[in-house]
């Protein structure tokens, strides 16, 4: 695979081969090979529950488990040290056929002990949608973070040709195509997990 450098990352910008919607500053939020991508208003965490664990296969949804916050521009959510949170992109993100994304936290970010992913930072190709940054604060110290503040950043990868069956066909188990909010995980509808 090779990664876009920013050159490329305009030109498919400017022929709409990638979409990330909307960039509020082109010229600042595109990196050598990257693109700056914001936080938006919404957040969720996890509510006190008196469940032991949570159980994927359990019948309950999951969304219950956790409480959303809107944000109002100019004010600030609050992560604590060991506390976890889902957020989305404030921008809308679509990756072409023949390509793959990562979104990666800045640098800025990890020093203060933020990570802006758990486990879902690979961005498939023919996704469509706002991108869940699954938050978490490993630090010793509360951080404030603001709406359209720049907090991760997404990486394009070349394929070796497009996919023939990209996120959201048909016969994809697509369970986060055209998300415009931090969605709970879907793990319940996992074909593994069902009927058994």
């Amino acid at each position: 695979m090779t990664i876009l450098s920013d050159k490329d990352i305009k030109k498919y910008l400017l022929d709409k081969k990638i979409v990330i919607e909307p960039l509020k500053d082109f010229e600042k939020q595109i990196q050598p090979s990257s693109v700056d991508l914001r936080i938006g208003n919404e957040f969720k965490s996890f509510r006190v529950i008196r469940k032991p664990f949570i159980d994927p296969k359990d019948s309950t949804d999951i969304s219950s488990y956790m409480q959303s916050v809107y944000i109002p521009d100019e004010e600030y959510f609050i992560i604590h040290p060991n506390e976890f949170a889902l957020a989305t992109t404030y921008e809308t993100v679509k990756v072409p056929n023949d390509l793959v994304a990562r979104v990666e936290g800045r640098s800025s970010m990890g020093r203060l002990g933020i990570t802006m992913h758990v486990t879902a930072g690979y961005i498939d190709p023919g996704f469509e949608g706002k991108i869940t940054l699954e938050i978490s604060n490993i630090g010793k110290m509360p951080v404030a973070l603001y709406p359209s503040q720049r907090v991760c950043q997404i990486v394009f990868e070349t394929m070796t040709s497009a996919s023939e069956k990209p996120y959201g066909h048909s016969d994809r188990d697509s369970k986060y195509m055209g998300q415009n909010r931090p969605e709970s995980s879907r793990i319940k509808l996992d074909y593994e997990l069902q009927n058994k």
